[in-house]
């Protein structure tokens, strides 16, 4: 099972989400996860893609104007993807991810 951690801009973010925001993201959480656990590579509906510009962190899409942005850390169990959880929101997470 990954294992996650989420830092403070990104819990401050996810309050801001509407009730509808975040259930929409638990179900991209879910496929996300999903696709961690396969190791095949994400689903293309998530659109996970690095971002330009800003070395090692992802952009994961989970609503029509819904992105997170993450990164991969150290393993906190052996063998198991570690996520970052960065920000969540509109793009406008994309001036600080």
């Amino acid at each position: 099972m990954p294992t996650y951690d989420v830092l403070d801009a990104f819990r401050r973010d996810l309050e801001r989400l509407t009730p509808a925001h975040r259930r929409a993201f638990r179900a991209a959480v879910a496929n996300f996860v999903e696709d961690l656990r396969r190791r095949k590579g994400f689903r293309k509906g998530l659109r996970v893609k690095k971002m330009r510009g800003h070395g090692s962190i992802w952009e994961l899409t989970w609503a029509p104007d819904g992105r997170a942005t993450f990164s991969f850390g150290e393993e906190q169990q052996s063998g198991e993807v570690h996520v970052v959880w960065r920000r969540i929101g509109t793009h406008t997470i994309f001036g600080s991810p």
